[in-house]
């Protein structure tokens, strides 16, 4: 019979199965050895950690090329390619800080630095552009042409710097002015100057020239030239004209009547002129005008007048004898001052006030005039009413005076007057005053070669002292109505 021997425990089941042992017979009774398992060898994993190191480079490398500018990119002369925006601006300001103008043609060469002047350049926007234009991811973007930008120099800073550089090449200029004349009551121009100095213009042109090219340093020339004065000629005579037109105009208004005008010397006693940015600016003083402001109500306000009229029987209007005003009363005059003096800053010299006003009352008056030959008299009448009269002499009955109802037709201050006598001769009598003829040659006049009134005297006219024919005169408008009766 055969033995069965069992192997090791393997953790497999062996139920159901035999083993033969195939050793020599004369090994069976030596125990069995078994010899050890090897060990699974264990899988390497050195791709795996070689490809994770490569990824995370590719990684940053994708994540570098979406935040920096692509490579060849120049911007204003620097060189800002694989630089974030912000590292771009710094460059492109440090640059134009740290370039560098040599003076040539002065007394001793110097150098000045952007910084001194004044020099600036919008870096930060052109970064940004630079950076949305040309990313480094985009490789098309690469190695692009070279990006120029404007540089601009601060006026007062580079001329100040470049004056302590190079003393010699300035000498002020002299501005026109513009100033109020008190004995011809206006505004008069005084000549402006020119200086010399070194042009901030020129330089800002060469010094972005060279930026642009990459150049950290640049010669530009010290030599001075001719410096317009910021306030020219021309600039002063526009101001002149500007205020001489003011002052024809200014006052304070009620609709289009000037109601309150102002005096020229009133009126230059609250502007001055003054120099600002280059530019000739009118300056108001508000508590200047304020003085006539508290004044205003004194010319402003007053009671409505009534209107008279002289008509004829008929109701025709002959002559206003009054004209009718309306009454009015200023209102709150709180701020005006103010507003008077931004308004004449601004060139305009009429100022608007409000005023509450009150209608005014018509009245017609008709009235004549009567020439009484019975009485020797003339009487002037309105309404029916006779208001005064006066002694005259009318023609003699050679050349008397005719009777009817006529009009008056023409006025003469003073004329020689000549006619014909009853018996055919002719007289010229001179200087004859306040003429008002109603019939033909018939008028009412002064005279002065006789005073014999009260009785028939005339060539036909009505004689009168030059005091009732003045009076007469002026009552009398074209197309008054004249009785004449016995």
């Amino acid at each position: 019979m055969t033995d069965v021997i069992s192997g090791p425990d393997t953790g497999a089941s062996s139920e159901g199965s035999e083993s033969v042992d195939t050793r020599p017979p004369g090994d069976i009774d030596r125990p069995m050895e078994w010899a050890p398992a090897e060990p699974a060898p264990k899988k390497r994993r050195l791709g795996l950690w070689v490809g994770l190191g490569g990824g995370a480079l590719l990684l940053v490398a994708i994540g570098a090329s979406l935040v920096l500018i692509a490579p060849g990119t120049t911007v204003a002369g620097v060189a800002v390619g694989g630089m974030t925006p912000g590292m771009a601006a710094d460059a492109i300001n440090n640059r134009i800080a740290t370039t560098d103008v040599t003076l040539t043609d002065v007394d001793q060469e110097a150098q000045v630095s952007g910084a001194a002047l004044g020099a600036s350049i919008d870096a930060a926007l052109l970064a940004e552009q630079a950076f949305a234009e040309r990313p480094m991811w985009n490789l098309g973007a690469w190695m692009g042409d070279s990006v120029t930008a404007a540089i601009t120099l601060d006026a007062d800073t580079a001329t100040s710097a470049l004056r302590a550089a190079a003393p010699t090449s300035f000498t002020a200029a002299t501005d026109a002015e513009v100033i109020f004349d008190a004995d011809a009551a206006k505004y008069i121009a005084t000549p402006a100057a020119t200086g010399t100095g070194i042009s901030v213009d020129d330089l800002t042109v060469a010094f972005t020239e060279a930026v642009n090219k990459g150049e950290t340093t640049l010669e530009f020339s010290g030599a001075p030239t001719t410096v317009e004065p910021p306030i020219t000629d021309e600039k002063a005579t526009a101001g002149v004209e500007q205020l001489n037109t003011m002052l024809g105009t200014i006052g304070f208004y009620v609709g289009d009547e000037r109601t309150v005008p102002v005096a020229p010397n009133v009126a230059a006693s609250w502007l001055s002129v003054e120099a600002v940015d280059g530019e000739l600016q009118i300056i108001a003083d508000s508590t200047q005008i304020q003085s006539t402001v508290d004044t205003l109500a004194e010319s402003v306000n007053r009671e409505a007048v009534p209107a008279k009229n002289i008509v004829d029987s008929g109701g025709n209007v002959l002559r206003t004898e009054t004209e009718g005003a309306t009454g009015r009363e200023l209102a709150d005059t709180t701020g005006m001052a103010t507003e008077f003096a931004a308004a004449l800053e601004k060139g305009e010299a009429a100022y608007p006030l409000t005023v509450t006003e009150t209608p005014f009352e018509t009245t017609d008056v008709t009235r004549s005039l009567t020439v009484d030959i019975s009485d020797q008299r003339t009487y002037l009448i309105e309404n029916g009413k006779v208001v005064k009269s006066w002694l005259v002499s009318t023609g003699l009955p050679g050349t008397p005076t005719d009777l009817g109802h006529f009009r008056v037709r023409a006025h003469v201050p003073i004329q020689d007057m000549r006619g014909t006598n009853a018996d055919g001769s002719k007289y010229v009598t001179k200087d004859v005053p306040w003429v008002l003829y109603f019939n033909g040659d018939e008028a009412f006049h002064g005279t002065w070669w006789h005073s014999n009134f009260g009785n028939r005297m005339s060539h036909g006219c009505v004689n009168m002292t030059f005091d009732a024919a003045k009076q007469v005169y002026d009552a009398s408008p074209l197309g008054l109505e004249v009785w004449v009766r016995e």
